[in-house]
């Protein structure tokens, strides 16, 4: 909860980030029958803020990194996908319960969204615009650079997207090869220089620090490399060590033998991931390189070149908005009820051309597909402004209940001992260290509340 006393804490106030994300339970799988999804349709929401969430569950390639695979990039299968997920998409966007309210963001994610041919990509953002919009909506089409020809970028902005955020994950040709990216270095700088140069769309890139074989060198170039390209934001995410990578099976099998064969010596393998340690040292050298380039940070791992790029979607969805998820496996949360859209494909393609009783296609309503839904968690909006305001790096304590605050110093007084926050009156803020830690000091509050249950005081 607490991390330890560390003349250090940026390097050792905790041992690893062991998650992506941190939650505290509250919530349990619901049986939701036809009825109850039928009401949600036909119910307006209750929500201030919304957000549209499509998934495009297909990559050429899966990266060392990476345990999110799901299907290959097959153009007939993509086609079909495709030709589906518009169908659902028009149906829904009729029902009272999406004309209810405005979406102020959405994201169109994957897998490999830019895998789509140039006019599925059209079909999809043309679609979208069915959809309440607010006034200047952010509309993120995510991907890769390669294979993101003129085509398709042109079929997008015309359809309605403003913002392309890339997976680049290092320049470096050698980093990229060893992670199953495509591309060199030189072919990524101008193309993403030429897209920078659109006068409106906001271009993003993701890097990844803590890759095989990424040295303090090689990513302080891939820092000068990201300013060099144009981009208007960048993320900077932490290597995280998830089961089922190519990563995690490779240091699993190290693991388990002794002394390699002179056969296995001789095999091609993965550089082993860099330490918690040095990745702690690419962050501070990141957020320190774009912050004294007049990048403005927009959360712990998000820098805006300019006010064009906003990140709207990642900022709004840490604080809990309402999130409509469409596509096989994607997640979201509909009437405060958690969605999670099952990955198989074949399962979510039987569920679009299920019959109603009487016999006929169910146009009114979109289909009820596999997945997992889960009760309304009680405590998911306080949750929700505790994990917004902690990604951003300052705690606003005045938009808490003062008791509940008063309960939490002694965590919070003992963040600061440990050199991750600094407390006034009103406003803990993180240091560079909090910031690194971020989802670390999110689990540990979880982790206190419950053992540590708040109960206010009776009026």
């Amino acid at each position: 909860m607490t991390g330890i006393s560390s003349p250090d804490p940026l390097k050792f106030a905790f041992a690893v980030k062991s998650a992506p994300h941190a939650s505290r339970g509250g919530s349990h799988p619901l049986n939701l029958t036809p009825q109850q999804w039928q009401t949600w349709w036909a119910s307006p929401t209750s929500a201030t803020q919304r957000a549209l969430y499509i998934h495009l569950p297909f990559c050429r390639k899966r990266c060392s990194f990476c345990n999110f695979f799901e299907n290959g990039s097959n153009p007939a299968r993509i086609s079909h996908y495709v030709k589906s997920l518009s169908t659902q998409l028009n149906i829904a966007s009729k029902t009272p319960f999406v004309q209810s309210g405005e979406f102020d963001t959405i994201y169109v994610g994957g897998g490999t969204p830019t895998d789509m041919q140039a006019s599925e990509i059209a079909i999809i953002g043309e679609t979208i615009q069915a959809f309440p919009l607010a006034k200047n909506a952010e509309i993120t089409l995510e991907g890769r650079i390669n294979g993101f020809t003129n085509a398709k970028f042109d079929a997008a902005l015309e359809s309605g997207f403003n913002r392309f955020s890339f997976g680049v994950q290092s320049f470096n040709t050698q980093v990229r090869l060893a992670a199953g990216r495509f591309d060199n270095r030189e072919t990524l700088i101008e193309r993403l220089q030429e897209l920078s140069q659109h006068p409106s769309a906001s271009i993003v890139a993701d890097l990844i620090f803590g890759l095989p074989g990424q040295t303090m060198e090689i990513w302080q170039q891939d820092l000068q490399d990201v300013i060099q390209s144009g981009v208007h934001g960048v993320d900077l995410y932490q290597l995280i060590g998830l089961q089922g990578t190519r990563l995690s099976n490779q240091a699993q099998k190290e693991k388990d033998r002794n002394k390699p064969t002179h056969k296995e010596t001789s095999k091609q393998t993965l550089t082993p991931a860099v330490d918690s340690q040095t990745r702690a040292s690419m962050y501070a050298t990141g957020a320190s390189l774009l912050e004294s380039s007049d990048w403005q940070r927009l959360s712990s791992c998000h820098w805006s070149r300019d006010s064009r790029e906003r990140s709207i979607y990642n900022s709004l969805a840490k604080s809990g908005i309402e999130i409509l998820p469409f596509g096989a496996g994607a997640g979201g949360n509909i009437h405060g009820h958690g969605i999670m859209n099952g990955r198989d494909l074949s399962l979510w393609h039987q569920a679009q051309s299920q019959v109603t009783e009487s016999g006929t296609v169910a146009d009114t309503l979109p289909s009820q597909v596999p997945g997992m839904v889960m009760s309304p968690n009680p405590s998911a909006a306080l949750d929700s402004q505790f994990k917004a305001g902690l990604d951003s790096g300052a705690l606003d304590l005045s938009e808490f209940n003062t008791e509940l605050i008063n309960h939490l110093m002694p965590l919070f007084y003992a963040w600061q001992t440990h050199g991750l926050v600094k407390l006034s009156h009103t406003i803990m803020t993180q240091t560079l260290a909090g910031r690194f830690w971020n989802v670390n000091l999110q689990t540990g509050l979880f982790a206190y509340l419950k053992q540590n249950p708040f109960q206010p005081c009776a009026n």
